[in-house]
């Protein structure tokens, strides 16, 4: 039995390894010498390296099987040992590789000897481009150390393929170790605009050149010093004012401050370094290996804890560069920002000025960083299947939010030609300023009220450069979702009264806390629910728990005192609940009264109609509600019983159906005959098509992004009200699936500016 390597020997191979990249030569030449010093070090018979060429893996260097194998054997992605580790991105160990199922006999390399069989993938952002193999004559299970020991060589390795420490590559042809050809990736549009800059990855990296530690001692006091500054900053948290932290997220951070101490996490990341890594390079093996647990974890406990553990990865990575978070590093004037997913804070950390676009792998249309990167103008493309690997920190590359793709690496003329579509969407958004004082009246006179949805104080700024009329929704989850404990009541105050004092004499429309499904607070527990789109969210909460909605309220009330106050509840589904929640905001009043507080000038409660049995209850509001708003995204999920957040759903079905149209039309005749104020908010409000049918319908009152006010006004300039709705009254009375075709041939006939 030979000995594996120890945090000694690791250190030997990566000091020899260095030694391999100074003496010079060829890349072939030093391939071939690092096969042969990872061989003897870890006394093995055989040390091969696979590397991927075109949609094979052909050997490159290897030490024990026949030279002329070299560059000779290739095998299929996906044929054979080297394949299987390839493909599953995780090291694979046999004690006897012959009687694997997936072995592959190659006569040419003469491999007949060898019994045990050690392979671990060669991997640089999440993209394998390469196995290292180790065999034995002897049939053994390797060790722990020794399967570490291999990792980390093949992950020194992909780093100085990367940077360039091997030299010109240009005679392995077909060898991608970065990414360098142009490429297409379509996904789907989550907020409008095109952008053209250099890629910011969102999760930081090892430095490339930092890889092997120049001084283990001073790599492990910089790794002291960051996990310091981390443990530091959440006891920090802990340790601010007690108020500010519920029970609930007290316990989240007090679970995070423990895993952030946990001495096996410590312990793997000083033996990294030990090993002879420096401290980046440790903290990024470790969550490679994070992320490989996360991507087999099933249980969603599990899954819970390997985020928390990357995200502790990444604090690491971030303290060790030296900054206090994503947003304080340095960026390029042109960054668009590339990651996996994002949070609504960490977008806000970043601000609007800094960014020109966001590209994310994954992400929802209707998530909050989506609506919240729509509110600052961002441009942002979602659901980009393997961007990661796909993308190298620095590349160019093209956001086309209008058609929900991106370009990586482009040629100049593929530039040149987004650069032209640029101006001409300039162009048209400067025709869209000089309609913003003109009132949305139609050819035939038919005034229709353009309001905003809003999230954030920031948006309500939009409204003079929109040209809307107030504020038709303004969604007060965000301040808490973007919050690190629960909003005190005078934050919550001082933001409220803010919105209202810029929007002036234009209305606002408060939306009550709208929580559960997709939007949870990352300081209070959730319990997992099977389809939490129809579960405990929204107003259910706040009547099950009138301790936070009366919260809200009596933040609401102090804000307006002396003003207009107007209050929403989000997924009422019967009258019974709309009048629960309306006494909670007359017990608020009535509590500001009786401790000498101004009221609100004038009260108006009403609720959205999102809920299809709510749609069937309104002459049951007449007295009781002052208005309402059909909130277009959730009503028609529920009418198609189609989850929205489901890629392979969300776009089967069209709100231009005969049957969704037919159902809104009844809604805002059973809201005139209960004489009931009604608006219309969601996405297809702010859609200029979509408008022409909502108005036709006999809807006036349109809530929509910001983006969508100059489009949809520049339509109703161009429309006559009294032909549209004849149109649309032929066009349902046949049940067709979508009008879409049908409607856009009647606006183009009609010269309707789409």
């Amino acid at each position: 039995m030979v000995a594996p390597p120890t945090i000694s020997g690791s250190r030997i191979l990566l000091r020899k390894l260095r030694e391999i990249m100074e003496a010079g030569g060829s890349a072939q030449e030093r391939l071939d010498r690092l096969v042969a010093m990872v061989a003897s070090t870890m006394v093995a018979d055989v040390c091969s390296i696979y590397l991927q060429r075109g949609h094979f893996h052909e050997l490159f260097a290897t030490q024990g099987l026949k030279p002329t194998a070299v560059h000779a054997t290739r095998l299929k992605q996906g044929e054979g040992l080297v394949g299987l580790v390839a493909e599953s991105a995780r090291p694979l160990n046999l004690a006897d590789a012959p009687l694997h199922e997936r072995f592959s006999y190659r006569p040419e390399t003469g491999e007949d000897p060898y019994h045990s069989f050690l392979g671990v993938p060669i991997v640089r952002s999440e993209r394998t481009f390469g196995v290292l193999v180790v065999q034995n004559r002897v049939q053994r299970i390797y060790g722990e150390d020794e399967v570490e020991a291999l990792q980390t060589i093949a992950m020194v390795l992909a780093e100085m393929v990367a940077s360039g420490a091997f030299g010109d590559l240009s005679g392995l042809s077909e060898v991608e170790v970065r990414p360098s050809r142009p490429e297409l990736l379509p996904g789907r549009a989550f907020s409008d605009g095109i952008a053209i800059g250099t890629v910011v990855l969102h999760e930081p990296h090892a430095p490339l050149g930092r890889v092997i530690a120049d001084d283990p001692v001073r790599e492990e006091h910089r790794l002291d010093a960051a996990l310091e500054k981390v443990r530091s900053a959440i006891q920090h948290m802990l340790d601010g004012d007690a108020g500010r932290i519920s029970g609930v997220s007290r316990e989240v951070l007090e679970t995070f401050l423990m895993m952030a101490s946990d001495p096996s996490w410590e312990v793997k990341l000083r033996d990294g370094v030990r090993a002879g890594l420096s401290a980046d390079a440790a903290v990024e093996r470790l969550r490679g290996e994070h992320r490989a647990k996360l991507a087999a974890a099933r249980d969603p406990y599990m899954r819970d804890h390997m985020h928390d553990l990357e995200d502790l990865d990444n604090r690491v990575l971030r303290a060790l560069a030296g900054v206090d978070g994503a947003a304080s590093a340095a960026m390029p004037p042109d960054a668009i920002l590339v990651a996996r997913d994002l949070g609504p804070a960490e977008l806000l950390d970043y601000g609007a000025e800094r960014l020109r676009a966001v590209a994310l792998e994954e992400g929802a249309h209707m998530g909050h960083a989506a609506i919240v990167a729509r509110a600052l103008g961002i441009p942002m493309v979602g659901s980009l299947e393997s961007l990661l690997s796909r993308v190298e920190a620095g590349d160019r590359i093209i956001l086309d939010g209008e058609r929900g793709e991106v370009r990586l690496r482009p040629e100049p003329a593929v530039e040149h030609a987004y650069k032209q579509r640029i101006d001409l969407r300039s162009a048209r958004a400067a025709e869209y300023a000089r309609l913003r004082d003109r009132p949305a009246v139609t050819k035939d006179g038919v005034r229709i009220t353009l309001l905003l949805n809003a999230g954030l104080a920031l948006d309500v700024h939009h409204l003079d450069d929109a040209g809307a009329e107030g504020i038709g929704l303004f969604r007060t989850e965000f301040q808490f979702m973007v919050s690190e404990t629960f909003p005190r009541l005078t934050s919550q105050t001082l933001l409220y009264r803010d919105v209202l004092e810029t929007a002036g004499e234009r209305p606002v429309t408060f939306r009550t806390l709208d929580l559960g499904s997709d939007k949870m607070l990352p300081y209070a527990k959730s319990e997992r629910e099977e389809n939490p789109a129809l579960g405990w969210r929204a107003v259910r909460v706040g009547l099950d728990r009138p301790s936070i909605l009366r919260y809200q309220l009596r933040a609401l009330v102090a804000a307006a005192a002396d003003r207009r106050l107007r209050v929403m509840f989000p997924l009422v589904s019967t009258a019974s609940e709309f009048l629960a929640a309306r006494k909670l905001v007359d017990q608020e009043i009535a509590w500001a009264v009786r401790h000498g507080r101004a009221p609100p000038a004038s009260v108006e409660i009403g609720c959205m109609v999102e809920a299809p049995s709510l749609a069937w209850s309104i002459p049951s509001l007449r007295g009781h509600a002052d208005f309402l708003s059909v909130g277009t995204n959730d009503l028609m999920q529920y009418f198609f019983a189609a989850d929205r957040g489901n890629a392979r759903v969300s776009d089967r079905y069209d709100i231009l159906s005969a049957p969704a149209l037919r159902f809104l039309s009844r809604i805002r005749e059973d809201a005139e005959d209960a004489g009931l104020q009604l608006s219309i908010c969601g996405e297809a409000a702010g859609r200029p098509l979509e408008a022409i049918a909502l108005t036709a319908l006999g809807f006036r009152r349109l809530s929509m992004p910001a983006a969508g006010v100059g489009p949809v006004k520049r339509m109703l300039l161009s429309l006559d009200l009294g032909e549209a709705a004849g149109a649309i009254a032929g066009m349902l009375e046949h049940d067709a699936p979508s009008i879409r075709a049908e409607l856009t041939e009647f606006a183009n006939r009609n010269a309707i500016a789409l």
